[in-house]
């Protein structure tokens, strides 16, 4: 995968833009002024073509996207030691990592995007970033992970946490276990959020991602089906 975004083959626009001094390179896709609002956040290869394919199916279904880069213009990392590294960034700075989200939330209602009416959804670290924006308080209808982190910092909760939820993970993912995952519905159940947990049998981890060895046409789908579902509930 190529440090660029390939635009050639998408209808939307690569957009540069700036969070504190840094530069950025998201992308845009809206089929309507009024389109109802995703922000999408990518795993932990940077924005690729893969969320761009997934915003561009967001925007056939009639919605808006942003794919925000948490990562930085150019940085597109290939090797794990530096996904690792940039995404261990983040985490280490609960701070930033939000900063670069309210950043891209910006960036999409500068383009015509409707914040009061949006959805927050990411896969893998995409998922755990997501979360990170939930608990943060932010004033979003709803948020979605696919096959995301979902363990919560020692020093955070979901009491100021708004939305509903919809939690996407398979049942034979090693890295995040089903464990995190039952935490995390009772989280979001003491929390009185309303939330979706759906598991998948046999789907590993990033049982999503297009043309990978770990991905599972029937998980795919059937959490795709869902999550469509949960947008038309939640911002239609």
């Amino acid at each position: 995968m190529s440090c660029s975004l390939s635009i050639k083959a998408y209808a939307g626009d690569v957009v540069n833009y700036q969070v504190n001094g840094a530069d950025y390179e998201g992308y845009w896709v809206s089929p309507a002024d009024d389109a109802p609002l995703v922000v999408l956040l990518h795993d932990w290869d940077g924005l690729t073509d893969y969320e761009i394919k997934r915003a561009e199916m967001l925007a056939q279904e009639g919605y808006a996207v942003f794919a925000a880069d948490l990562f930085g213009a150019g940085i597109r990392p290939t090797e794990v030691v530096d996904k690792r590294q940039h995404t261990g960034e983040l985490y280490k700075d609960r701070s930033k990592m939000r900063s670069l989200m309210n950043g891209a939330l910006a960036v999409a209602e500068s383009r015509g995007g409707n914040v009061d009416n949006a959805v927050v959804m990411g896969y893998c670290f995409g998922g755990a970033a997501a979360l990170e924006m939930a608990r943060s308080g932010a004033d979003m209808k709803g948020f979605v992970t696919f096959h995301g982190g979902l363990q919560t910092p020692p020093d955070q909760s979901y009491d100021m946490a708004k939305g509903r939820f919809q939690i996407h993970h398979g049942s034979a993912d090693t890295a995040i276990t089903m464990e995190q995952f039952a935490g995390l519905a009772k989280e979001l159940e003491a929390a009185s959020l309303p939330h979706e947990m759906i598991s998948y049998g046999g789907a590993p981890h990033a049982f999503t991602v297009l043309g990978s060895s770990r991905y599972r046409e029937d998980a795919d789908k059937k959490s795709w089906r869902s999550f469509l579902n949960f947008l038309d509930e939640t911002v239609k």
